[in-house]
């Protein structure tokens, strides 16, 4: 049988439309769930063109169990979790179950769907090593990965330095955990031991120049159309080695996962859900994210077929 779903359409607005797909068939260690939320990541919205029409696009859900694994793995029937993996945008989708967690029944579903892609993306990439009173510079910060590395940062005992395109990007961040909040790099005047780098471009290669010796740049995303070129001899530096990390493990997340929806139930993390509205709207969010006009995270409901 089909269902609905958002489905990469290169000939739309946005690149995506709901449409149909046939449902899914999980394997032995996947479950089933029933899709109430998704959440749209900026990096998938402008990526979606590039996919063949008709896939069934993003990664992060939120919604009921309704076909346990038939492995006996993973949360039962009726459970609700948080999920992360590929097709999450459709009334059902399948999930390994290494890749979800119950959501705390003190948050709202809604804010569980926000979490999973930016906020693995940020908890992972701030455990790469020790923080506590290390300078943490976040760029990118008003974006949905950059507000979670803020808190968790800051939760962890970070100097944190958030990194904006504009002054009014820059609201709010103070209040996140942000002890600085620069536009670009600017007023940077002492060295950062850990760079979380959404941006790219030639902001990549300045910020390089900010790395302490022993620091390690974090390449997460690119905002940016430019390109990264390092002047000549730049990437020498005297002392223990200066590094740029590539970020792309999202293997076997559910503990991860439930790590930030138990901070997010005891209102250690903010979901920052900037945007929210029907799955109908999908081409106006994809536009107020391409062209930043969300700070932080925009969340879609899902209309189920016995709410039609």
């Amino acid at each position: 049988m089909d269902m609905r779903a958002l489905v990469v359409d290169p000939g739309v607005p946005g690149s995506l439309r709901l449409g149909t797909a046939a449902e899914p068939h999980p394997a032995p260690d996947q479950l089933v769930l029933e899709v109430r939320h998704i959440s749209l990541n900026r990096g998938e919205v402008a990526f979606a063109g590039h996919l063949p029409p008709g896939t069934v696009h993003g990664y992060d859900a939120a919604g009921v169990v309704v076909r346990a694994a038939a492995d006996g793995t993973g949360p039962a029937e009726g459970a609700r979790v948080a999920a992360f993996g590929a097709g999450a945008w459709a009334q059902q989708m399948a999930v390994d179950t290494s890749a979800v967690a119950e959501v705390p029944a003190e948050l709202d579903l809604a804010d569980a769907a926000a979490l999973p892609m930016a906020g693995l993306s940020a908890l992972r990439t701030l455990r790469t090593r020790s923080i506590l009173g290390r300078r943490v510079l976040i760029t990118g910060a008003a974006g949905g990965v950059g507000r979670y590395a803020i808190q968790l940062a800051a939760l962890g005992g970070a100097h944190v330095i958030a990194s904006v395109g504009s002054t009014a990007r820059g609201r709010g961040l103070a209040e996140l955990g942000a002890n600085e909040v620069v536009v670009g790099l600017e007023g940077i005047d002492r060295p950062v031991d850990l760079i979380l780098d959404t941006v790219g471009g030639q902001q990549l290669t300045a910020a390089w120049q900010l790395l302490a010796p022993g620091g390690d740049v974090q390449s997460i995303g690119w905002a940016s159309d430019e390109p990264a070129v390092f002047a000549p001899h730049s990437l020498f530096s005297l002392g223990p080695a200066k590094t740029i990390s590539s970020f792309g493990d999202v293997h076997e997340v559910g503990p991860d996962l439930a790590t930030l929806l138990n901070f997010a139930a005891a209102g250690k993390l903010s979901p920052e859900v900037d945007w929210r509205g029907s799955w109908e709207r999908v081409t106006e969010a994809a536009r107020a994210l391409l062209d930043r006009r969300i700070a932080g995270k925009a969340v879609l409901d899902v209309q189920q077929a016995d709410a039609a």
